[in-house]
């Protein structure tokens, strides 16, 4: 009387907010000031002005036009609005009619998932490992097969021969996540190019299409570094995206699906988006911040802070020998575990308040996440207990 296929899912418990509810008891019990929550990604730069200065705003609205239904797509004003901000920056030309406004990114890509892929006849989407763990559950929830291939160990950036060695007749999308979560690596122009040429060569030889799924929501979060708009790289691309963390607003929910009109099956694309979001639950995004959306497009993201908090990790991790890679973009620090087992260097982590994610759930080993959307003082007072956890191993050998 119960689909076993959901109840498995909803059993599955995530590590992430596994770790996170064992830091809050830790918090109840100890302090909040004694304990060094590293697990999940949840902006603490504060949401901008502008965001509250537009929800009062909108509170003068009549009540149907700022709560009732919208159309599926979302308000023109929104979409019209974020196709000509990203018409600005990229030097596009994108219109309303190209976008899907969602409640996330995760909506966005669960729509994306069910449009390319159909049930029951094999179809694989391939992701670059370590991943973002839920790609997998959308993925298989779609009716695909989730194909994991490593990154470059030393880079992190995608491993194009090993991408190309994993795509078959099959193949129905590639999914890439630049900046990375986990490991804040950032794609450089040179690598997308590269692994765009594999995806048409494979085209080719398959005689097939393989959408190349650009999933960005920490696409303003980066140091220095430019983030290649993918859909100037590669025409079959398409586009998910959510302010979660640009305006700092995870709990409000509000992001977009963009399927450029360079794609070659755009009109069929963009209805198939639809049609999945339509069966997936999908009435429309909440009316509320779609104007929300549409006077804060432009709004910068505060990198400032995440800046600091990465100087401050890195410098201090550094300094008592950790290994880990420098993260380029988003807000977490992939770290290399000392010993093999991540999940064992997780729980001695644990004795000394110290809150990480292995890596195990990310689809690589012997690493973990440590996430840096913290005050800046959780760093700093966190360094201690870096110390003796690094000392602990070394008593050890």
């Amino acid at each position: 009387m119960i689909n076993p296929t959901m109840r498995g899912y909803g059993a599955e418990k995530s590590s992430i907010r596994e770790i996170s509810a064992s830091a809050a008891g830790r918090k109840a019990a100890i302090g909040a000031a004694n304990v060094f929550d590293f697990s999940l990604g949840n902006p603490t730069a504060p949401a901008p002005d502008e965001v509250r200065q537009s929800i009062e705003r909108a509170l003068t609205l009549p009540s149907m036009q700022l709560h009732g239904y919208t159309p599926a797509v979302g308000i023109f004003e929104a979409r019209e609005a974020v196709a000509a901000s990203l018409n600005r920056r990229w030097g596009t030309d994108y219109a309303a009619g190209d976008l899907f406004l969602t409640c996330g990114a995760a909506p966005a890509l669960v729509a994306t998932f069910k449009a390319l892929a159909e049930p029951g006849v094999g179809d694989e989407i391939v992701v670059i490992a370590p991943y973002f763990p839920e790609y997998k559950v959308w993925i298989e929830c779609a009716g695909a097969t989730c194909v994991e291939v490593l990154a470059d160990q030393r880079t992190f950036d995608i491993d194009v021969d090993a991408v190309a060695a994993a795509l078959t007749e099959r193949t129905r999308a590639i999914v890439v996540n630049s900046p990375n979560n986990p490991t804040g690596a950032v794609y450089p122009e040179r690598n997308l190019r590269e692994l765009s040429r594999a995806l048409d060569e494979a085209e080719r030889r398959f005689g097939t299409q393989i959408t190349l799924v650009s999933d960005e929501p920490y696409r303003e979060i980066a140091y220095g570094v430019e983030v290649p708009w993918i859909p100037s790289i590669h025409d079959r691309t398409i586009v998910t995206y959510s302010y979660s963390k640009a305006l700092s607003l995870p709990g409000e929910r509000i992001g977009w699906v963009l399927v450029p009109p360079t794609h070659p099956e755009h009109d069929a694309l963009y209805e198939a988006v639809a049609g999945a979001s339509r069966v997936s639950g999908h009435v429309c995004a909440p009316s509320l911040f779609q104007r929300v959306l549409a006077d804060c497009v432009d709004v910068p993201c505060d990198v400032e802070s995440y800046a600091k908090n990465r100087d401050a990790l890195t410098e201090g991790l550094s300094a008592l020998g950790y290994e880990f890679v420098e993260p380029q973009g988003a807000f977490y620090l992939w770290l290399k575990s000392l010993e093999p087992s991540a999940s064992a260097f997780c729980d001695r982590a644990r004795e000394l308040e110290l809150f990480p994610v292995p890596s195990d759930s990310f689809g690589c080993p012997g690493w973990v996440r440590v996430g840096y959307c913290v005050s800046y003082q959780t760093i700093v007072d966190s360094m201690p207990a870096w110390k003796s956890l690094a000392e602990s191993y070394a008593e050890a050998s």
